[in-house]
């Protein structure tokens, strides 16, 4: 059998050119690490941070593993020539420099090279079980930490047996679809290494039982995407196409599981399976064999679901052309006449999915007469009050105020904008009721309220710690990629701050309020208006100056959120008064000095998450930049918080640094005879 070899430092890496003072500082770097001993000759290696060691393992599939003593820690999944596929960072340059495989003396080798424009990378194994990966900045001559191995909470098997780990949801695991918890009280208090077991016998054990001799009704397989597949994998040494490789998982009773790469061919398991995690991106798919019976509750779900939407449409469609019958024809107002900066057209060509007509008699009730105790809020365009129905469904009706001047337009703007959306980010809206003077939006009722009460308030700021502020980034991200590109309409929100980020009973981050929010059809990528609404602070310099707003608007919006969330301070508030510095004025110049550090929140810093908040940092001035064309995308910002893109190009200077008497923190909307010019600062003041 071959040798295993279990390194402390499993690679370093030198490229003398990029490396600066050639091969004879490697030893200068080195001697930096006081924590660490450097063992030279890996080979001698048995156990090196304490109890964990590290070591290429299941040689039939290549995997590196990280154990303590003799019980496997960690692992990064199969390997597939190319990559560690239950590793999502694993872009670019990775691609060129690991390798794996025989070095000829019958040793297993994991290797990294070819990295011509890393420099010196090494990885360190710490007496926590935690891997980094280090790299030498020779300019400072320090080792800035690229990447650990426990930056996510899914630990081999966490889980237990037929269970997904996600780190990005609550609770952590789940059992998969077809199993249900082993120990439901050991389950419900989050102890899960009991794992889970199957709901329905397979086929196998149906045709096994003499009282279900005659069941013979074959199983299937559900499908699981972006995984990261178990431990214990069996490979095929046949090269399978993916059918084949299913029909021999289906043929076989113990085969259990099975995934397809195209390196690696077919892989089956026929034990428990263990250490499954759900991936933001990369990972593989895999097929989960299970009872026909699980199958048909799939397929009876889809049905009652088409069902439902086709008969709820025709019926909402109804509602809806009676409700806008009665809006139209009111006594003592004259028809709304919408101009180009309406989104919805006729209303009865809108198909409004899954939205309730409320009675207006009922939100009454629940409410308690709109109680000044129920009352949650005040928004630009009404008070907000939490409700209750008479089947204890608690909800948040915004009552549009009667002496808005545009508020009809705004209320018809976001009932059919939110009816076309579903996504989990995005709050969502129940109903809406219109009966004489009164307008008002049903939600989905968010305990936690919204985001600025957390972020800017000393006393509840504790309760975000770093992991959580940066699931709330990313889950605004995701909502706005959403709306942008993997919706059927691609929406500009126009409105996105920190008190339109309602927060659910787990803190998981909702985008609200869509009253200004507009729709593109086409191929149309930007839009103009005469009325520049929203808030000041959040506005792009397009926007705020020109009336010219785009996706690249919303990620200006993006970026100052970031900035707030990550700094804990409002960008509407003002720093250092003798330059009278906005937030993004005062994170430009600590960027340029190299002191961005002491911008971020107190309360979440910690220096094992440092790179990370620095990296959001970086993300959000990039987001920032005066030029619409100089920002990213949506989809580009989510590559780079997930670290898909590894180099970050450096930001340049952010619009709207400097304090203006003119600029305002409160959300306003202007009359279309404010021409926007008025309402906006320059970047830059110098005398002519």
């Amino acid at each position: 059998m071959a040798e295993i070899r279990r390194w402390l430092f499993v690679t370093a890496v030198l490229d003398g050119a990029n490396f600066g003072g050639g091969i004879e500082d490697f030893g200068t770097a080195v001697d930096t690490i006081t924590s660490y001993q450097f063992i030279k000759d890996p080979e001698t290696i048995t156990s090196r941070g304490g109890s964990f060691s590290l070591g290429v393992e299941r040689l039939s599939i290549p995997e590196v593993f990280i154990w303590n003593e003799t019980s496997p820690f960690w692992r990064t999944g199969p390997w597939n020539g190319k990559a560690f596929t239950g590793l999502p960072y694993m872009k670019t340059f990775y691609l060129r420099g690991f390798h794996v495989g025989d070095d000829g003396q019958g040793n297993v080798e994991h290797s990294f090279t070819d990295v011509e424009e890393i420099g010196l990378v090494i990885y360190i194994l710490n007496s926590t079980g935690n891997c980094e990966e280090r790299l030498w900045n020779g300019g400072k001559k320090e080792w800035v930490v690229t990447w650990n191995s426990h930056q996510f909470e899914c630990d081999y098997g966490i889980c237990g047996a037929f269970a997904i780990c996600n780190s990005q949801s609550s609770p952590t695991c789940s059992c998969l679809k077809g199993f249900e918890p082993r120990n439901k009280e050991e389950w419900d208090r989050q102890n899960w290494t009991s794992g889970c077991v199957r709901s329905a016998p397979l086929q196998c054990e149906r045709a096994n039982n003499q009282n279900t001799s005659t069941d013979y009704k074959a199983d299937g397989f559900l499908k699981l995407k972006t995984i990261k597949v178990p431990d214990f994998a069996d490979g095929s040494s046949l090269r399978l196409q993916p059918e084949t490789c299913r029909s021999r998982c289906l043929e076989n009773c113990s085969c259990i599981a099975y995934s397809y790469d195209a390196e690696i061919g077919c892989m089956s398991w026929s034990g428990n399976l263990i250490d499954i995690q759900q991936l933001s991106n990369g990972g593989l798919d895999l097929y989960i064999r299970v009872a026909y019976t699980e199958l048909d509750k799939e397929t009876n779900s889809f049905i009652i679901i088409i069902v439902t939407v086709t008969v709820g449409t025709t019926l909402i469609v109804i509602c809806a052309y009676i409700m806008w019958t009665r809006i139209s024809n009111h006594r003592g107002r004259a028809p709304v006449k919408y101009t180009s900066d309406n989104v919805f057209g006729d209303l009865s060509q809108v198909k409004l999915q899954e939205l309730l007509i409320f009675d207006l008699e009922k939100l009454v009730t629940a409410t308690n007469n709109f109680h000044l105790s129920n009352k949650l809020g005040q928004g630009g365009f009404g008070p907000v009050y939490k409700g209750q129905l008479h089947d204890g469904l608690e909800i948040a009706v915004k009552r549009l105020s009667r002496a808005s001047g545009q508020g009809l337009e705004e209320f018809m703007n976001e009932v059919i904008v939110i009816s076309k959306l579903q996504h989990r980010n995005l709050v969502r809206l129940l109903g809406c009721c219109v009966e004489g003077e009164e307008k008002m939006l049903i939600y989905e009722y968010m305990p936690n309220k919204s985001l600025d009460a957390y972020v800017f308030d000393p006393s509840t700021s504790k309760a975000l710690d770093w992991r959580k502020r940066f699931a709330i980034i990313e889950g605004v991200a995701r909502g706005m990629l959403y709306l942008h590109r993997d919706s059927r309409l691609k929406i500009i929100h126009r409105d996105l701050k920190a008190s339109n980020i309602l927060l659910d009973v787990e803190l998981n981050p909702k985008i609200s309020d869509f009253g200004l929010a507009r729709i593109f059809g086409g191929n149309v990528d930007q839009a103009n208006t005469k009325r520049v609404v929203g808030t000041y602070g959040y506005m792009s310099p397009e926007y705020a100056m020109q009336g010219l707003f785009s996706e690249k608007s919303d990620v200006f919006s993006f970026g100052v959120l970031l900035l707030e969330i990550v700094s804990g301070r409002r960008n509407s508030s003002f720093y250092a008064d003798e330059n009278s510095l906005t937030l993004l004025g005062l994170a430009w110049i600590k960027w340029r000095e190299d002191n961005i550090s002491s911008l971020i929140d107190p309360g979440i810093y910690d220096p094992s998450h440092r790179n990370y908040i620095f990296r959001c940092m970086h993300i959000g001035l990039l987001c920032v930049q005066e030029f619409a064309a100089d920002r990213p995308t949506m989809s580009v910002v989510i590559s780079m918080l997930n670290s898909e893109i590894v180099d970050l190009p450096p930001p340049r200077k952010p619009a709207f640094i400097l304090r203006q008497n003119m600029l305002s923190s409160v959300s306003s909307v202007r009359s279309k005879a404010l021409n926007s010019h008025n309402f906006v600062s320059i970047t830059d003041i110098q005398g002519r």
